[in-house]
């Protein structure tokens, strides 16, 4: 019986296929090299940190001393402290107080302590489950500090998240404008201006000063210093934490991150924005006047995806702001919102670009495919719904592509008898077979590699859907069938166990993508094989196609499991009706009798004019006749 073989053309597709979804899998693994010396730098930040709350603690005694009493001699000793801004200590607002401000879409709760953000809450969104009755909130529980470091004219370093501000809240119509003052006298003072516009996740946020010239050192400029250790706010901590990265903008327009490893530093220059991103929600800072120059730092705080925690990422940020005119005097927004390419594209600053679609022409596949179709189609049904027509309509417009590709494996395979005569005429000389096998294509007018660039062109549309799913914020607690989150793994089992690379769960969709992944190779190996001429000195191409059936619906089961359950339901839909597709081309457009007599009157005719590539292909083969024909002379 003929041994089956299978062709290069099939492995260098399939190898592409694999290299680009282990790719996937490992690019965000944690490099354990780095952990300890992590948790060493980790316990010296700590240290560090509670050294100076016990300064901040004593100076905030002194200073609510000082406001309730009136003592003097406190007052002298607060003012060996705080130079002019002890003049803040002796305001009825010195002492714990909170102002909030809040539309329909956001609360925003202001401490007097520092005068930043002590709490952000989104009101239309729920952490990790729907009806969890737990709001996202993307500050609280001192998450977050926000601290200007002002060096005074005395030579003193003082930390605006220490001292008291004063807070003013007023209203310019439907819009809420509090002013937080950092008084080092009655008219000299620091200022934070936040406004909340109806129906907004931006906020406006101005640093300004105002008679500082001669209390600060205007020398060198102020440093602004953001933290924010992002919560965990989905069900798959893993998941979140894999697209939970810091992104900046410059000013050209460019994007960069800041990187996924265990600890990523990054200077940049003229950034217009610094955006703290998680996988469904993100914290923007932006400028109307870009930043000369900041330091970001971004430190994994996962360090293993079996232990549940709370927190996913720690992002530092560093940006000095300088004085004009001896005053600081800069206008900036906060974005407290979610990761939603439609939310952060209507408001034109470029905030879009932070959400991962893929480069080049992957990223142009979902921007102007897959983002404009899935929303047309999403408006009018249910999610999951449109992620199945969604399937359709791509593999129906990539169905002549398939077409294309099948009828190129029926042509070889019509063709294999007369490949295997040449290879049993030549079999002493593989180079004299490969010539003949050339001409024999080109007198048919068969082109193998045409049954391989079509699945090549079919990649960038399924690494497109890698990038697309697991951005998609629609689908964010969406339930379909059994999943109650599209977004996230439909576990249907919860194991006792974990099991390395797979969880202590187990997804149902996945299972159906790797069934269908299975049948899919199953139906198209035997013909690939038949289709592939014998190549000499080549690998048993048959036995590791055997192998690769079995293996690779194997390693999608682990790739999809903890991953979005849209993303699997999308890859099932799409094994399956190609399969459908498959099976419509075989049995209704293919006629292997109508082919073999098509081929046979190519060869009548004369034979096409050989591409640039076969033309080459040929000529390097006749060369390396040549010589072997004169090294059996010598």
């Amino acid at each position: 019986m003929e041994q089956k073989k299978f062709d290069l053309n099939s492995i260098i597709g399939f190898v592409l296929i694999f290299g680009i979804l282990i790719f996937i899998m490992y690019q965000n693994q944690p490099d354990e090299k780095v952990i300890a010396a992590e948790k060493a730098q980790k316990e010296l930040v700590i240290q560090e940190a509670k050294a100076k709350e016990l300064e901040a603690k004593t100076v905030a005694k002194a200073t609510i001393a000082v406001a309730a009493t009136g003592d003097s001699t406190q007052l002298v000793q607060l003012q060996k402290s705080l130079g002019n801004f002890a003049y803040s200590a002796t305001l009825p607002s010195a002492k714990a107080g909170f102002t909030t401000i809040e539309n329909d879409l956001v609360t925003l709760k202001i401490a007097n302590k520092g005068g930043y953000i002590v709490e952000a809450t989104l009101k239309k969104f729920e952490k990790f489950k729907k009806g969890s009755g737990q709001l996202v909130q993307l500050i609280k529980d001192n998450n977050a500090n926000l601290n200007v470091q002002l060096l005074t004219s005395d030579n003193r370093t003082l930390n605006s998240k220490d001292l008291y501000f004063e807070p003013t809240l007023t209203k310019v119509g439907a819009d809420q404008i509090l002013s937080m003052k950092l008084k080092a006298g009655a008219n000299e003072f620091l200022e934070y201006k936040y406004v909340l516009k109806p129906n907004e996740y931006m906020i406006g946020f101005d640093i300004r000063s105002q008679g500082l010239n001669k209390v600060l050192n205007t020398a060198k400029p102020v440093d602004l210093e953001w933290d924010l250790k992002t919560y965990r706010n989905e069900k798959s901590v893993s998941y979140e934490n894999r697209y939970t990265e810091i992104y900046f903008e410059h000013e050209d327009g460019k994007i960069d991150y800041a990187g996924l490893g265990q600890m990523e530093e990054s200077d940049l220059d003229k950034a217009t924005f610094v955006a703290f991103k998680q996988h469904f929600f993100s914290t923007i800072l932006l400028t109307q006047t870009p930043f000369e120059t900041a330091k970001l730092k971004s430190t994994n705080l996962v360090l293993d995806d079996k232990v549940d925690t709370t927190f996913t990422k720690q992002f530092n940020a560093n940006i000095p702001l300088a004085f004009t005119n001896g005053e600081l005097d800069h206008k900036m927004s906060w974005y407290f919102g979610p990761t939603d390419y439609k939310t952060l594209h209507s408001y034109d600053q470029n905030l879009e670009k932070i959400i991962s679609l893929g480069w080049g022409i992957f990223g142009w596949i979902n921007k102007f495919i897959f983002i404009p179709l899935f929303a047309f189609l999403s408006s009018y049904i249910s999610y999951g719904i449109a992620i199945i027509i969604f399937t359709i309509l791509i593999k129906i417009a990539m169905s002549p592509i398939t077409f294309k590709s099948f009828l190129s494996q029926a042509k070889m395979k019509v063709l294999r008898p007369e490949i295997t005569e040449l290879s049993e005429k030549f079999k002493k000389d593989p180079m004299k077979k490969q010539q003949e096998t050339m001409k024999l294509y080109n007198k048919a007018g068969v082109n193998p590699m045409a049954g391989c660039i079509p699945a090549l062109i079919q990649l960038p549309f399924m690494y497109a859907s890698f990038q697309f799913f697991p951005s998609a914020f629609e689908l964010r607690q969406k339930s379909f069938l059994w999943a109650d989150d599209l977004s996230s793994f439909d576990e249907v089992i919860r194991l006792p166990f974990y099991i390395p690379f797979y969880g202590n769960h187990i997804s149902l969709f996945p299972i159906l993508a790797s069934i269908a992944i299975f049948f899919y190779m199953k139906m198209t190996s035997g013909d690939q094989q038949m289709a592939a001429p014998q190549q000499e000195g080549m690998p048993d191409m048959a036995k590791m196609m055997k192998i690769m059936i079995y293996v690779s619906p194997i390693m999608m089961l682990f790739f999809f499991n903890s991953y979005g359950a849209g993303l699997s339901l999308y890859n099932f839909i799409s094994n399956l009706i190609t399969i459908g597709i498959m099976i419509v081309i075989k049995r209704y457009f293919i006629d292997s009798d109508k082919i073999h007599t098509q081929i046979q009157e190519n060869k009548l005719k004369e034979p096409k004019k050989q591409g640039k590539f076969q033309k080459k292909l040929q000529e390097v083969m006749e060369q390396a006749e040549a010589q072997k024909a004169q090294q059996k002379k010598k």
